[in-house]
């Protein structure tokens, strides 16, 4: 079967986030992928890049594509996203079109061609960014669901947890992680509204497609501000690639994003400077912050707020 070899980074990331458990995840993997595959009646290509989760081509016995995404049965991700593309019943993302918790697996609708909006970076920024904004439009019409996910207002922690390890050695300043924290639960409390976000709307998670012009793919699903969701595509794609190319295309973006989303400059840039102290913080918890152009967007911001 395809994919049959655990690749290095998978295993990497899903031992260090599971641990033993993970372990036995990735143990079991070949004997899972056949199964899920046998009881759905899927053929499957060969796996994309994986980071997390086990991301696979699949073919419906009546020939329809898709893709099967396997992961740890009890995590917490794949109950949220199956709620979130439930919710969004396929306006402006892929389809939901099966999910089995004790397999921890999902099918998903396939975005054909499926080329990331990433492609259009540097010399059609306009254009990436007009298409992620017409995904967030038909994202956040969908309906808030009652229960399956969770408030925006949790990731606040994550300030919070950062600041208890200062003083001591630490590769992110003190001062920007104050900032964002205080500025991220002033925005929460004066949001405008509350819709379901993607949580990680950045250009490699739009892919062209038939069905639509473009479609989300891979949601974390919160519910909260709408500003929250200009925050992440700012300091994307390839966020690790410190390029003054790449950074001048921040304060159009931010322009554009604030007009078409019918949101003040200030909140977006305020949201942008947030989200981009957020992916530090995250990258600092998990061990791998080394800079990137998230720190350099925030520090850009910084005296813009």
């Amino acid at each position: 079967m395809p994919g049959s070899t655990v690749p290095p980074a998978l295993a990497r990331n899903v031992v260090g986030v599971w641990g033993a458990e993970g372990a036995r995840w990735l143990d079991e993997l070949p004997a899972r992928r056949a199964e899920v595959a046998r009881s759905w009646g899927l053929r499957l290509g060969e796996p994309y890049t994986l980071s997390y989760h086990w991301v696979a081509p699949a073919t419906r016995a009546d020939g329809t594509a898709a893709v099967l995404k396997l992961g740890l049965p009890g995590a917490d991700h794949l109950p949220v996203e199956a709620t979130t593309l439930e919710c969004w019943a396929g306006a402006g993302a892929v389809r939901l079109l099966a999910y089995e918790p004790a397999w921890g697996a999902l099918l998903l609708e396939r975005a054909d061609p499926g080329t990331p909006a990433s492609t259009l970076v540097p010399g059609r920024d306009t254009e990436a960014t007009a298409a992620i904004l017409d995904v967030m439009r038909r994202l956040h019409a969908r309906p808030v669901p009652v229960t399956g996910l969770p408030d925006l207002e949790s990731y606040g922690a994550a300030f919070r947890r950062q600041l208890e390890v200062f003083p001591g050695h630490h590769p992110l300043p003190r001062r920007l992680v104050e900032r964002a924290g205080r500025l991220f639960d002033e925005l929460c409390a004066s949001a405008p509204a509350r819709v379901v976000l993607h949580g990680d709307l950045h250009h490699d998670n739009v892919l062209r497609a038939e069905r639509e012009p473009w479609l989300a793919i891979d949601p974390h699903g919160v519910v909260g501000d709408p500003g929250f969701e200009a925050g992440t595509m700012v300091h994307n794609p390839d966020p690790d690639r410190r390029d003054g190319e790449l950074l001048a295309l921040v304060p159009a973006r931010i322009e554009q994003l604030a007009d078409g989303m019918g949101l003040a400059v200030e909140r977006v840039t305020a949201w942008t400077f947030v989200a981009a102290v957020l992916s530090c913080v995250w990258s600092a918890e998990d061990g791998v912050f080394a800079g990137g152009r998230a720190l350099d967007v925030a520090r850009m911001l910084l005296p813009r707020l």
